[in-house]
């Protein structure tokens, strides 16, 4: 069963809350505190991808300004080279890039429910 557009982008948005919840504990003084949450925002960033990879052209298209390829590909490096992703890397794209594409991602489910 294939999910649809809204439910992905709702996936997306509760993915996107999740990973900056989590991301205080990244710089937590106890090591299990900040290994667990760097493994939950790596999986929400997952989802993220994978929710943005199957959202119609007619969604990305009115959102030029998100980097809609650089989230697929980063959420095939978390899947691929996941030894390879460098903490501060996460950190940065949680902090930096994940609060437009939520407002972009919410803009659209206003549009879609107006």
């Amino acid at each position: 069963m294939s999910r649809s557009s809204a439910r992905r982008v709702t996936d997306a948005l509760q993915a996107i809350d999740r990973c900056r919840r989590y991301a205080d504990a990244l710089g937590s003084e106890d090591v299990d505190v900040a290994d667990m949450a760097e493994d939950a925002i790596e999986r929400n960033l997952q989802i993220i991808g994978e929710a943005v990879n199957h959202l119609p052209a007619e969604v990305t298209d009115q959102h030029p300004e998100i980097a809609w390829q650089q989230i697929r590909g980063f959420r095939n490096i978390l899947v691929n080279q996941y030894f390879g992703v460098d903490v501060a890397v996460v950190r940065e794209v949680v902090e930096n890039y994940l609060p437009p594409l939520a407002d972009v991602l919410r803009r659209h489910v206003v549009t879609d429910e107006g």
